[in-house]
């Protein structure tokens, strides 16, 4: 459907950095901690984006106050659709539990469905 929907990714804060709330062990070689400025974030998001194969897939990164995180409930991850008037047709719940992309497909099929043609009922004892 990219041709049809334009797919980004934001970027939020790491989820398991070693001095995070949710810490976990080195992955591979590399121990990662909380970056202290926005250019190690954007570093972070980077590697995120090789590590995941998400290839050349548009993203922006939350800033250091994590604001799009906190205003969007968006930690650990989620999942979102707006449409073209900027509103949300699909939020998903927060995942990994709640990281659906399968109602996020059925939620894409029905936002670019072609509407129904608008039926007038008659009018109460009327002919239509």
């Amino acid at each position: 459907m990219k041709d049809q929907v334009e797919f980004r990714l934001v970027y939020i804060r790491e989820a398991h950095a070693v001095d995070s709330k949710s810490p976990m062990g080195p992955v591979g070689e590399r121990v990662i901690e909380e970056p202290v400025s926005v250019a190690e974030r954007i570093q972070l998001a980077k590697e995120c984006c090789v590590a995941l194969k998400l290839g050349s897939l548009p993203m922006a990164v939350d800033g250091l106050d994590d604001a799009a995180s906190r205003n969007y409930a968006a930690w650990p991850d989620r999942l979102f659709l707006v449409d073209t008037e900027g509103r949300f047709s699909f939020v998903g719940a927060p995942g990994p539990k709640g990281f659906d992309p399968a109602a996020l497909e059925a939620a894409i099929k029905k936002l670019l469905a072609p509407p129904e043609e608008k039926k007038i009922p008659p009018a109460a004892g009327g002919k239509g």
